[in-house]
């Protein structure tokens, strides 16, 4: 008979952040929040408050030397979390300023165990915690005495069946020599990374006791809504997906958009694989890749065109508009630049399991490189590598745009061997007219035409001319 603890698990309300934390934070667990001023700690505290608190799971929330109860409230009541039911009933602010000023270490614990046992609370949040150190520090009190007084704190902690969160301006340098990080069952550490003229935000679970985390730095972005995790997968994002998918066994395919193109690749493209449409401007790229949508809706199967191009592109494109509004394809525009990878895929992945979309255009891989940080930037091959490994686990099939400057660049980038078929647009001139070229030179694992046809571009379709017998 075995008498191993099972630790319950406290989901975050955060997107993105449980999956960190592989279901969420341990109860009764003692988690220090770190980061630079501005980094988004209080408001990742509040986050969770707000998510978790109720009438029969209370909360307190304790200020020190930061910002005053009321100040707070005025700025963490303009996201969508708060809600300002639940303060007084369920979350209790205490300033902890005079005690700290009069009473040190043990004036503080004395308030906060007398608040606690006067409030009963499941959750404790105590910010900033660092500026008790501090003010200590000032009155020349040792290390010794702010070990003692952890060490007070946490024993007090085991008794109060609290899980606590103590929020600090700690930089990772700092956390080796100080004993509060000894002491907690969690670290999350909280940074903003500059590069160029870009800041991405970016969070780190430096320490979990007794439960498994993901390692290593994950991107998030502070909306309306608060705090959006993105983290680095290889497949299943936020949402995870299927482990099994039946496309991977059946080898379906389907159509491009264009019948003679179908044929060219013997059969259509198999289902979840990665094309990218290649050639210079005015070759007729965008004409395929809405055929390609067109041919999804014809059979009752719901498109997402993901445009990074400018703000025209849909107007000018009469029957990719008529689609979106009639519902048949959703629109997935980026919401600002210096954007992560994990952040574009986690808006792709979201609306194709909101509309159970099956195909997916991005216009144009350009495009796309330039709305992402420098930092991604820089690396678009892995970038790329990581988005198309996500998508294909969820069975989508993405046709990309790659635009060529000239009608001479190489049809071959360094990332080709990422996607699984390339489908090569071209310009040749022969009798002082432009003559437009198509061929599929790479095609994964299957058989393809090697011919390179001719084709002509209509306003809603290309027409690739059958070789004569």
């Amino acid at each position: 008979m075995s008498n191993k603890v099972n630790l319950q698990k406290l989901q975050t309300g955060v997107p993105g952040l449980d999956t960190l934390l592989e279901g969420g934070i341990s109860k009764y667990s003692f988690i220090v929040l770190t980061g630079a001023p501005g980094s988004g700690k209080t408001t990742l505290a509040h986050q969770i408050m707000f998510a978790l608190a109720s009438e029969q799971r209370k909360a307190l929330f304790f200020t020190i030397l930061g910002e005053p109860p009321l100040k707070m409230l005025r700025f963490q009541q303009q996201y969508s979390f708060f809600d300002p039911a639940k303060v007084g009933s369920a979350i209790k602010y205490v300033n902890l300023a005079d005690d700290l000023q009069k009473g040190g270490f043990s004036g503080v614990l004395e308030r906060i165990l007398a608040e606690v046992q006067s409030f009963q609370p499941e959750l404790i949040f105590v910010d900033s915690f660092k500026s008790v150190v501090q003010a200590t520090r000032d009155a020349h009190q040792s290390m010794a005495s702010l070990q003692y007084f952890v060490q007070q704190l946490g024993v007090q902690l085991s008794t109060w069946q609290a899980t606590t969160f103590l929020i600090g301006e700690y930089a990772d340098s700092t956390q080796e020599e100080n004993p509060i990080f000894t002491v907690a069952d969690g670290v999350i550490h909280l940074c903003q990374d500059m590069d160029e003229n870009a800041a991405v935000r970016k969070v780190r679970v430096v320490k979990m006791r007794g439960s498994h985390h993901m390692q290593g730095l994950h991107c998030f972005r502070i909306t309306a809504n608060g705090l959006q995790v993105y983290p680095r997968l290889l497949s299943g994002g936020i949402v995870d997906a299927p482990e099994d998918p039946a496309f991977r066994r059946g080898g379906a395919r389907i159509s491009s958009g264009s019948a003679e193109l179908d044929a060219m690749l013997h059969g259509g493209i198999p289902v979840g694989y990665s094309v990218v449409i290649n050639g210079p401007s005015g070759a007729g790229k965008t004409v395929l890749a809405t055929s390609f949508l067109k041919a999804g809706a014809e059979a009752g199967e719901h498109g997402i065109v993901a445009s990074f191009e400018n703000g025209f592109f849909h107007a000018s494109n009469s029957p990719l508009q008529a689609m979106i509004e009639a519902g048949q394809v959703t629109d997935v525009r980026p919401r600002a630049f210096d954007m992560s990878i994990e952040e574009i895929v986690t808006e792709l992945a979201d609306a194709a399991i909101r509309t159970g979309a099956r195909r997916i255009v991005i216009d144009s891989l350009t495009a796309l490189e330039l709305v992402l940080a420098p930092q991604f930037r820089a690396n678009f091959q892995e970038s790329l590598f990581r988005m198309l490994s996500n998508l294909h686990a969820r069975g989508v099939t993405v046709m990309m745009i790659r635009n060529l400057s000239e009608a001479g660049d190489q049809i071959f980038s360094p990332s080709s061997f990422i996607v699984d078929c390339i489908i090569s647009m071209r310009y040749i001139e022969r009798d002082n007219r432009l003559i437009k070229l198509i061929a599929c030179p790479k095609l994964r694992g299957c058989s393809h035409s090697d011919e390179v046809r001719e084709f002509v571009t209509h306003a809603d379709h290309i027409q690739i001319a059958i070789p004569a017998q």
